[in-house]
């Protein structure tokens, strides 16, 4: 089966920074786009990023200029740079991708993956 899977998630005290990961395992032709979300206990799952197969990226503007973005379509691999972390960046980050998974099939969205928790101490 395709998958996502997350990873790179971990307890960092506020102003470090991680770098998560989400890979497509499986076999596809390419990932057409790629958003990470996040969500908190109690809030609402909210986009924290996205990226489409032209490179185009965009931010929340609560971690725009403090996350970036990028892709590694050699592994069909993700990439989430996390720097100046703040405790209000703390929840468990999922992400989504949509796929081209054969010629002539039309392009569709994967399942969510597992997250990966995201904790920051102040």
């Amino acid at each position: 089966q395709v998958q996502l899977v997350e990873s790179g998630g971990d307890l960092v005290q506020a102003g470090g920074s991680l770098r998560l990961s989400c890979a497509v395992s499986g076999r596809i032709l390419s990932i057409n786009s790629m958003a990470w979300y996040r969500q908190a206990p109690g809030k609402q799952r909210e986009l924290v990023a996205l990226i489409t197969s032209g490179g185009t990226t965009n931010y929340a503007d609560s971690v725009k200029g403090r996350f970036t973005l990028s892709r590694d379509n050699a592994k069909n691999t993700v990439y989430l740079q996390m720097n100046r972390l703040k405790p209000e960046d703390t929840a468990r980050y999922y992400c989504k991708a949509e796929i081209a998974s054969s010629y002539g099939v039309r392009p569709s969205f994967l399942d969510w993956g597992q997250g990966t928790q995201v904790t920051v101490s102040s």
